[in-house]
């Protein structure tokens, strides 16, 4: 899988998390939210967080190497894999509680964090791989 975006995106994609993390916090505590519009600064902050993600997802390392696309591409795949666990762990709860109205509407969202979450342990492991090599332990 290879990078799309300049190096300057990864940093700026987890600003862009942050920001979708901590500005509905913010907007509250000044007053701008309110029950009417609750839902739209909701929906803003997850279509924040994909946006983050996927900045994250696609963007150049400093080191890009052959490595680092397979790397993306085992965490791509190690987060479909977990993203169907916790899908599926959300729905056999749902359904021993009974509740039949509340719907998950963030599989996406969650998707794209795992996916981000194994791309960040996989690049380390990489790193921490290559180190030992070099060093021949």
């Amino acid at each position: 899988m290879k990078a799309l975006l300049p190096v300057f995106c990864r940093p700026l994609g987890y600003f862009v998390i942050a920001l979708a993390l901590f500005l509905p916090i913010l907007m509250l505590m000044m007053g701008r939210v309110n029950d009417t519009n609750l839902l739209f600064y909701k929906e803003c902050s997850k279509l924040l967080m994909m946006v983050g993600a996927l900045m994250i997802l696609f963007a150049l390392t400093k080191d890009e190497s052959r490595e680092t696309e397979q790397v993306r591409c085992h965490a791509t795949r190690n987060a479909m894999f977990l993203t169907v666990l916790f899908i599926l762990g959300g729905m056999l709860y749902r359904l021993m509680k009974g509740d039949i109205a509340s719907v998950d509407t963030s599989s996406f969202l969650i998707f794209l964090i795992l996916n981000v979450l194994c791309l960040e342990f996989g690049i380390k492991k990489a790193t921490i791989d290559r180190l030992f090599k070099r060093n021949g332990r």
